[in-house]
């Protein structure tokens, strides 16, 4: 019997990606069972079932992949040479995130996983896992800024890296809850804020 390449199997497995995405999107994520996800993909019970057992495995292999993208994404944003202003490392990020607000990004099904993560443990684990990744990347940033002199001396790397990685999802959140803002208006709202100094 002639050996399956590995990139028919890879192709296999993205085809079942898209499909299960397509369904995610559509019908959200409880109202879709495997039985929806394997006749949107055209493929037998036991091809499906071979690649991914159950839907959580397909949401988290779903969100894996958008992570590895962003992952270095963020990553390049964290080393750049020379170093990014941190107003930079915001734009880029969030220039990042509209490639996947559209029907085939992953951003659309993000809502639902936070959603799910909130009842399954496995997901759970996974999720924070991620999202301290990739904080973690925002406080590298964070921290070279201060090395520079854009921040003071004595800022903490982890409390600013927090602080502006947490304006990526508070982004993404209100432009698929709302349609707005847009990106520009969004990044001319935070440089205003960071222009702003306290009151006496």
């Amino acid at each position: 019997m002639p050996r399956v390449s590995d990139e028919h199997l890879a192709a296999r497995r993205q085809q079942i990606l898209d499909a299960a995405r397509r369904c995610f999107v559509r019908d959200g994520f409880h109202n879709t069972s495997m039985q929806d996800v394997i006749k949107e993909a055209g493929l037998s019970v036991g091809a499906v079932y071979r690649y991914f057992p159950s839907k959580n495995d397909l949401i988290t292999a779903i969100a894996q992949a958008v992570i590895g993208t962003a992952d270095a994404t963020f990553a390049d944003l964290s080393t750049a040479d020379p170093p990014l202003p941190l107003t930079g490392v915001l734009e880029r990020a969030l220039t990042f995130v509209d490639t996947q607000l559209g029907p085939d990004g992953v951003l659309p099904l993000a809502l639902q996983v936070w959603s799910e993560a909130q009842r399954d443990p496995v997901l759970a684990e996974f999720v924070a896992a991620t999202y301290t990744r990739l904080r973690g990347h925002f406080v590298a940033a964070a921290g070279r800024a201060r090395d520079a002199g854009e921040l003071p001396a004595d800022a903490d790397p982890e409390a600013v890296g927090a602080a502006l990685f947490g304006l990526i999802p508070g982004y993404f959140t209100q432009r698929l809850l709302t349609g707005s803002p847009d990106r520009a208006t969004y990044l001319a709202g935070v440089r205003a804020l960071v222009r702003a100094t306290p009151r006496p």
